[in-house]
């Protein structure tokens, strides 16, 4: 399906020689769902970017420039929650920080035993600016989300199972493998459905309940209009094939 194209897998081997490759890797990150989902302009604004970011020696003068590398590049956590598809983060390693953001931006994270995760913006001096400050403490808990972030501790994998930070902790030769299923699984529904349930389950959770009750009925009227029996009939013994196939029968 040409829409969700834009999974791509990311692989660090051991931590990039300096902060510029990190930077890059989050300007790439940012221009590969833009391009894919049509929200990006031009190939010549991603190629901005990444140009924006590829001083390496400028980069490292002062903290000063990290303010002005957040403004080339913009809310990285805005570019991956706005991607009209899921995103699934697959972490394998050491979320932190501006690393911890990206993860929280995406719909769900599967974690090998490996994963850990840390907020240590306060340890570095700098404010979060890609959401970790707010979405942290909807995500685990107000309480939970203070202790991180202002211990700056870190927090392994099956905790953060626990807390509700990730869907479910598998070991790392499985990582990968389990990510595709999850997306696999996702992109055998109904492929003109799919961006817009999503888009409905995140605009109501924002929303006090009365108010995303009511949201939920005017996009449920609007979307079954468009429905016909037939197509409901036909999809109905679809799903009934697909679980007696899920329960073994």
């Amino acid at each position: 399906n040409e829409n969700f194209e834009a999974l791509r897998i990311y692989e660090r081997h051991g931590p990039p020689a300096h902060e510029a490759a990190i930077l890059n890797n989050i300007a790439i990150l940012q221009f590969n769902l833009r391009r894919y989902d049509a929200a990006l302009s031009t190939h010549r604004r991603g190629a901005a970017i990444r140009k924006a970011i590829g001083d390496e020696q400028g980069l490292a003068e002062s903290k000063s420039n990290m303010a002005n590398v957040q403004l080339q590049l913009g809310d990285t956590g805005a570019a991956v929650r706005s991607f009209s598809g899921p995103v699934i983060g697959a972490i394998n390693g050491a979320a932190v920080t501006g690393g911890f953001e990206i993860a929280l931006a995406c719909d769900m994270l599967i974690a090998s035993s490996n994963a850990r995760f840390a907020d240590t913006h306060g340890r570095v001096g700098l404010l979060a600016g890609w959401g970790l400050s707010q979405r942290l403490s909807r995500v685990i808990g107000l309480a939970r989300a203070k202790e991180l972030s202002l211990t700056g501790n870190f927090l392994g994998a099956e905790t953060a199972e626990r807390w509700g930070l990730v869907n479910r902790v598998v070991q790392p030769e499985l990582l990968l493998d389990t990510c595709r299923e999850l997306a696999a699984a996702m992109l055998s529904v109904a492929p003109e459905f799919l961006a817009r349930y999503k888009r409905v389950i995140d605009s109501g959770y924002y929303m006090s309940l009365e108010d995303a009750m009511a949201f939920e009925g005017r996009e449920s009227r609007a979307w079954n209009e468009t429905v016909s029996a037939s197509t409901i009939e036909s999809r109905r013994e679809q799903i009934l094939a697909r679980g007696k196939q899920q329960a073994g029968e």
